[in-house]
């Protein structure tokens, strides 16, 4: 039996990137809603094409711990396929352990279309239907959980009930879009048993009630609802956390971003990790702000994940802090 530091559990995909010049963005009055609008019964010319072999929100934070310095592996489901093939050595490139992925037999392996245009970018998820089932875990000391694909409600029993069963290990949750889909009533159990809970502005309100709060609110009701620490990503505007009892706002690092595909994906991982290294709060913000700021510098969710020391080297370069708020 192998040991490790976290197991990173969720679906993987490929993702595949078209980047367009011939679009336009329509947004409301208020500018919380923008739609991409493309001229519609014709050919658009794309500009490049980029396929990242391994994604997924759990399948980066897996490669970003393991670039972080810890032993990581991956709980997940590909296809029989040669695109599920790609996925596995990509990982095993990465040094993160795929002995507890699992090879669907005579299926594809999921993947994300992302039509990229002046930075941001719409995804076009396709999950491959599954049976998904928690596998025999080895020895961890945290558990991370993120985006699943469709018909996924058994299996998040199967992993509260593991988790409350093994009350020593530590769990950092990331709700994925179907998870947030399938509202507060099912995840209030995976939200109760949560060491770590992070998700973005968007998605908090939505789980919530779908009304527009303050952050204060949205982190104080994730608290109450059983979350040790919540963290609510806000794109441009930072970061913001609580414990219970106080409130922390991190800005972002300045600088021009490529593509922002991954970067809470990254931010995540690498707070994560933070607190895993028993890093105070204001500092494990400052961990995923630094990983989000290097990820969006490249194009793709990994490629630009920080090793341990080019984290240490960001974090000097840059001196911005949490504030108490």
């Amino acid at each position: 039996m192998k040991n490790f530091d976290i197991i990173c559990i969720g679906e993987s995909l490929r993702d595949i990137f078209y980047f367009i010049d011939e679009a336009s963005v329509s947004c409301s009055i208020e500018k919380d809603r923008c739609l991409l609008c493309l001229e519609y019964a014709e050919k658009i010319p794309v500009r490049s094409v980029i396929k990242v072999p391994a994604a997924g929100n759990s399948a980066n934070a897996a490669v970003s711990s393991s670039r972080l310095g810890l032993k990581s592996a991956l709980v997940s489901w590909v296809g029989q396929d040669f695109v599920g093939d790609q996925l596995k050595n990509h990982l095993r490139e990465q040094k993160v352990d795929v002995s507890l992925l699992c090879k669907c037999q005579k299926q594809q392996t999921s993947e994300a279309t992302l039509l990229s245009y002046k930075g941001e970018r719409t995804q076009l998820l396709f999950f491959k239907p599954r049976f998904y089932k928690l596998p025999k875990l080895q020895k961890t000391n945290w558990i991370y959980y993120s985006a699943m694909g469709n018909k996924f409600e058994k299996f998040d029993k199967e992993l509260v009930k593991y988790l409350n069963d093994n009350k020593k290990i530590k769990f950092s949750f990331q709700p994925g879009t179907t998870h947030v889909r399938k509202g507060l009533k099912h995840l209030k159990p995976l939200i109760k048993r949560s060491d770590v809970f992070i998700l973005n502005k968007d998605e908090a309100q939505h789980i919530l009630d779908g009304n527009i709060r303050p952050i204060k609110n949205l982190l104080e009701d994730f608290h109450k609802l059983g979350a040790n620490i919540v963290v609510i990503t806000d794109g441009k505007q930072g970061a913001y956390a609580n414990e219970g009892k106080n409130f922390w706002h991190m800005p972002i690092f300045k600088g021009d971003a490529k593509e922002r595909t991954g970067a809470g994906d990254a931010f995540a991982a690498a707070f994560t990790v933070a607190i895993m290294q028993n890093k105070k709060i204001p500092e494990a913000l400052r961990w995923g702000t630094a990983n989000s700021w290097s990820v969006v510098r490249e194009v793709g969710p990994q490629k630009g994940l920080l090793t341990k020391s080019q984290m240490q080297t960001i974090l000097k370069r840059f001196k911005t802090k949490a504030n108490q708020i």
